[in-house]
C-alpha cells in the first residue's frame, strides 16, 4: 500500500506521515528533506537558489547531508522552497522518490506533489492542511521552544511566501489530488489529527 501525504509547510503532514508509517508498518520518506539538502548544498556553495543551474548542480549533494540537523532550520527551508521551483531539480529527485514509493510492500511519502506526480497510483492520498495563521503559530511555538528568537510576523510572512511559490510554480505545483482526502487540522490537536488520518486511510483502503 502506498500512502501519499501532501500539504503546505507547517501543516503537520510530516508528523501525520510518520504516525501512519508506524501504525501500518510501512517505511517513510520525508521528500522535503531531499529539497532541503539541495537548498543547503546551494547555501554551502554560496550560490543563488534562484539560479536554476546552481540549483541543479546542488542535486549532487553527499548522502551524509541528509543527517544534518541544520536541514530542519527555517533558513534552509526557505532555500528548499526556492530551489524546488526549478524543473531540473524536481526531475533530478523524481527517480529517487519514485523508487522509494514502489518498493515491495509499499511506503508512506510526504511532500507537496506525492499524490499528483510522484505516486499518482497511490491507494490512499491525503492532503493535510491548516490555516496560514495556525501554521505560523505552530512553527513559531516550535522555534521559540528550541530557544530561537523569532517574531511571529516574520514566520507568517515566510509561510505566505512559501505558499505562493509552492502553489504558483509551473512544474508540479502544490495542489490536492482530485481523489485525495482533505484533512484540515486547524482546530485539531496532534493526536486528534493523527487519529483522523488513520481513520481516513482505513476508510479509503479497507
Amino acid at each position: 500500500m502506498i500512502i501519499a501525504v501532501d500539504g503546505p509547510t507547517a501543516s503537520g503532514k510530516g508528523t501525520i506521515a510518520k504516525a501512519l508509517a508506524a501504525h501500518f508498518g510501512l517505511p517513510h520518506l520525508d521528500t522535503g528533506l531531499l529539497y532541503r539538502a539541495v537548498g543547503r548544498q546551494v547555501q554551502l556553495a554560496g550560490s543563488n537558489p534562484d539560479d536554476p543551474h546552481a540549483a541543479a548542480a546542488a542535486c549532487d549533494f553527499p548522502v551524509s547531508l541528509l543527517d544534518d540537523e541544520i536541514l530542519r532550520s527555517e533558513e534552509v527551508g526557505g532555500y528548499a522552497s526556492r530551489v524546488s521551483v526549478h524543473p531540473a531539480v524536481r526531475h533530478a529527485l523524481y527517480q529517487r522518490q519514485r523508487a522509494f514509493a514502489l518498493q515491495e510492500g509499499g511506503a508512506v511519502l510526504d511532500g507537496r506533489d506525492i499524490g499528483t506526480v510522484i505516486a499518482p497510483e497511490a491507494e490512499v492520498k491525503l492532503f493535510v492542511t491548516a490555516s496560514p495563521a495556525e501554521r505560523a503559530r505552530r512553527r513559531w511555538l516550535e522555534m521559540t521552544g528550541r530557544g530561537i528568537d523569532v517574531e511571529l510576523a516574520a514566520i507568517e510572512a515566510d509561510i505566505a511566501a512559501r505558499d505562493a511559490r509552492d502553489t504558483g510554480r509551473k512544474d508540479a505545483p502544490l495542489v490536492a489530488a482530485a481523489d485525495a482526502v482533505v484533512l484540515d487540522n486547524t482546530a485539531m490537536g496532534r493526536d486528534e489529527a493523527i487519529a483522523a488520518a488513520i481513520a481516513a486511510v482505513i476508510a479509503r483502503a479497507g
